[in-house]
């Protein structure tokens, strides 16, 4: 697929917990090898959008969709093999969410129970996804150990990594940072930085800064719909399309 080309395209999508509707028929694209940024106040439909993305809104009691989402043009709700198609959209929560087991095996796991059982194949993806994830240096010498002992910025880091471990075509990021110091914030970062040459980035924060430093375009959500999106550095230099734009990324509200 050629770049800037769209990964994902999302038309007319709405969402309901019960009765409630709280994504109100936005559409948009997601490109091809871009970091995609998505900005809002809590409550605007944010973590809905991504697990309608991933689609583990499904597992919500009482929670439905409508609309069209669409991956390389196809509409995810008609694939059949579901967990097929959950193993190409990795997702990385707010806090991180270790496994009871080693290092290596955190992310072995998925790799192993998709069918590799090669030893020295296993080693070097999880090599590879502790490198991407920028952990491997800190941790190459006790794989064997608790991924539960590690800090809280390393255990994020493993996050990711079990998430590269899928070797996902896109990756989600819910509020990666929300709970990790600013030196292991920015590590992560680089970290997107080098992934985007390999894989469809979607990144949700409430940091604006972050979106700025990171994102190719950027959308912002207010109330579950769609205030604006485009090229990130405009938007994020006075020059948003939007009143309420502007004041978002300049602190006025939020």
């Amino acid at each position: 697929m050629v770049a800037g080309t769209p990964k994902l395209n999302v038309d007319s999508l709405r969402a309901w917990y019960g009765s409630e509707e709280v994504i109100h028929g936005i559409s948009f694209d997601v490109r091809e090898n871009e970091i995609f940024g998505i900005i809002g106040p809590a409550q605007s439909g944010k973590t809905t959008l991504l697990k309608i993305m991933n689609r583990t809104l499904e597992f919500t009691s009482g929670s439905r969709m409508g609309g069209l989402v669409e991956m390389d043009g196809e509409d995810i709700y008609h694939i059949k093999d579901v967990y097929g198609y959950r193993r190409r959209v990795g997702m990385v929560a707010p806090l991180p969410v270790g496994l009871p087991l080693s290092i290596y095996d955190n992310v072995a796991f998925a790799p192993r129970s998709f069918g590799m059982k090669d030893g020295e194949e296993l080693d070097g993806l999880v090599q590879k996804c502790l490198e991407q994830a920028a952990l491997w240096d800190e941790v190459k010498d006790r794989l064997d150990s608790l991924g539960t002992k590690l800090s809280g910025g390393q255990q994020q880091r493993l996050t990711i990594a079990r998430a590269l471990s899928h070797q996902p075509e896109v990756l989600c990021l819910d509020e990666f940072s929300i709970a990790i110091d600013p030196v292991t914030t920015m590590k992560i970062e680089d970290v997107l930085k080098d992934l985007r040459k390999e894989m469809t980035i979607i990144l949700v924060t409430n940091l604006v800064q972050q979106a700025r430093r990171l994102a190719d375009r950027t959308m912002f959500m207010l109330n579950g719909e769609v205030v604006e999106i485009g090229d990130t550095e405009p938007m994020f230099s006075g020059n948003a399309k939007q009143p309420k734009t502007n004041a978002f990324v300049s602190g006025d509200f939020g």
